[in-house]
Formats: structure tokens, sequence, C-alpha cells
């Protein structure tokens, strides 16, 4: 099991042989500005015509993050669709939406494809000769996104604002989810040290942890389960995002030894509670709250919260899920898996580019 090693945290050399994945974290903000400024052309001749689709279908890359936003608030049935193909029942009056992107998805790319043969409504976020972009171009009035980035969420943030502007979703407000996210980058900058950074804080906790991440909405826990993928990505050891049914069992942990030797017997890795509040009231989320921390503190269990209830629905998920990332970043640096010459990947040490959770 690697050591964690908190000095690697303000470590000038550590920190710069990981510079590429914390300048990636860095300029999430700027990637959704990109892409809605690629995308400006398109998004100015969308607008609400009176006809709404029957349904909605979402495939392909985050299509769960399209229904977390839309489901609550969508005035026409939806689906989320994370297989190939689409449901049987789609057809001329539906309305698909795939978001692809430049790496292979044989699922949206079949999605797309399926969406082109039955003549459904077509939206598509992804780069212009991307395998999603040549299968939806049989379809004269579908509406592509070009897509500047490899980035789910940048994408995803230009299809819900398309979907705003034809009154099928929220307000999106893309310039607000940027700036939050420039000020996730600013706070947990690697130029600030442990003491004034929040990432290199959280990072801290988990050093010896295993993590629980619980969001008691849709969207806080959509965001837990893309923290998680971080963070498993980063140490190597299991992390679970679950409902608070799932989590109280697991925080049934058994008293410490405050006797134990570690130089003898190195100590179990106990859960470390992370829970991430969007500022939703709801009771029954207070409810599940306050049973996870009870329990938590009845077993020793340590409880972090990463608090954003400013902006709206995908400024708040955006903030979250970007700071549960910059910790896993750093958790990944203190245990020398990231910056170092061992990691794997040639191209891009340590942010697979296939890998969803970046």
């Amino acid at each position: 099991m690697s050591i964690f090693d908190d000095t690697r945290l303000d470590d000038p050399a550590a920190l710069a042989a990981a510079d590429h994945l914390l300048r990636r974290l860095a300029m999430a903000g700027a990637r959704i500005r990109a892409e809605l400024e690629a995308s400006a052309d398109v998004l100015s001749t969308v607008e609400s015509d009176g006809f709404r689709p029957r349904a909605v279908v979402a495939a392909g890359r985050d299509a769960r993050l399209v229904r977390a936003v839309l489901e609550p608030v969508c005035p026409v049935p939806f689906l989320a669709w994370p297989g190939p193909g689409l449901p049987g029942w789609a057809g001329p009056l539906d309305l698909v939406i795939v978001l692809g992107g430049a790496a292979e998805d044989t699922d949206a790319v079949s999605a797309a494809g399926e969406a082109v043969r039955r003549g459904c409504g077509l939206m598509v976020a992804a780069p212009e000769d991307s395998p999603v972009a040549i299968a939806s171009a049989g379809l004269r009035h579908a509406i592509r996104l070009p897509s500047q980035s490899d980035d789910q969420l940048a994408a995803a943030v230009a299809v819900l604002q398309a979907l705003h502007q034809m009154e099928l979703g929220p307000e999106v407000d893309h310039k607000a989810v940027a700036a939050l996210l420039d000020d996730v980058a600013i706070e947990s900058s690697p130029n600030n040290d442990v003491s004034s950074n929040p990432a290199k804080d959280l990072a801290l906790v988990l050093a010896d942890a295993l993590p629980l991440v619980w969001g008691g909405s849709v969207l806080a826990a959509r965001a837990a389960r893309r923290v998680v993928e971080a963070l498993r990505l980063a140490s190597g050891r299991p992390a679970l995002a679950a409902d608070a049914g799932h989590l109280l069992p697991v925080l049934n942990q058994p008293p410490r030894d405050l006797f134990a030797d570690p130089f003898d017997k190195p100590a179990e890795l106990r859960p470390a509670l992370i829970i991430l509040d969007d500022g939703i009231e709801e009771a029954g989320v207070a409810e599940h709250r306050r049973k996870l921390e009870s329990k938590a503190q009845a077993h020793d269990v340590r409880v972090h919260t990463i608090t954003q209830a400013n902006g709206t629905d995908v400024a708040r998920y955006a903030a979250l899920t970007q700071q549960g990332r910059y910790a896993a970043a750093y958790l990944g640096i203190g245990l020398g898996r990231y910056g170092t010459a061992t990691v794997d990947d040639p191209a891009e040490p340590g942010i697979p580019s296939e890998d969803p959770a970046w």
C-alpha cells in the first residue's frame, strides 16, 4: 500500500511534476467558455417554436447528468439511455440527445445512428469529425453543437443551454458556471499551502481512509459518483458513493485501538464520510444527513463536508465535483501516484483520456 507523504502537497518539485493534471483542472472554466463560444452560432438559432417533443432521450457520456438536471423540471417525459441504440418506442415525435467526444463511444454512435434511421429529433454535442458527428450526418435538421474538447461537463452545459432555450430545461448561465469553477481553481491552487487550501485539507483527511461520499439531492448524488471515480483513480483504493441506506451499515466500525503500535502492524484503513452539501434543504435530505452524521460520530468515523450552496443547479454540481477532483489530485500526489515517473500513461500521466472521472 502506498504511504501518504503530506510534504509532497507543498513540495514545488512534486507539484511541478503533476502540473499537467492540476492545469487541466484549473482550465475547466475556460473549457466551458470555449464550448459555448464555439456553439454560439448554433445556439442563436435554437428556440422554442411552440412544439414540444413527446419525450426526451439522452444517450452517450454523462447522459445521467442531463437527466439529473432536467428530470425535476422537464415538461415532457425524460429518459437517460446508457446502452446502445434507443428504446423501442423512440420515434419521430421524440428528441434524442447524444453527448459524444473525440474518443470512440460505440453506444453513443449507435444511438445517433438509430435516431437518424428512425427520423427522431436529434441534438448532438461532439467534435466535427468525431464518430458521433459522422453517424448523425444523415439527419438534415439535427442540431449539432461543435464540441471543442473531450470535457463532458462543457458539452453538457452547451446542451443544457440549448434545452433551456427550447423551454425544456432550467436556466444554465454558463458564465456563472465557468466563474464558479475559476473560484474553485483559485482556492485549490497548488500555490496555496495546506493551511489555506480546502482540497489539500481534504486530501489529508483521506490520506489513511476509505472514502464514503454522500450527496443528498439528485445532483449532489451525481457529483458524489464523479468524485468517487476520481478518488479511486488517484488512490487505487476502494471508495463508495451511495444513498444513506447503503452507507449507514458501512459506518458500523469497531472502536479505534488507541494503544496499537503503527510500526508493529500498520493500522487498517477506516472509512471517512464526505458530505456534499449543495444547499438543498428538503426535510428528507436533512433527515438522511442527520442519521449519517449521528452514526459516524457514534462509531468514531471522521466527517468532512464540502458546501456549495450558491449558483444554479449546474453550477453547484460543477463546483462540488471540481472540489472533489482537486482533492483526488492532491491525494494522488501525496501517495506518489501522480507527479512521479511511475505513472503508466505516457501521454497524460494520471489522467487517462478515456476516463470519465477527469
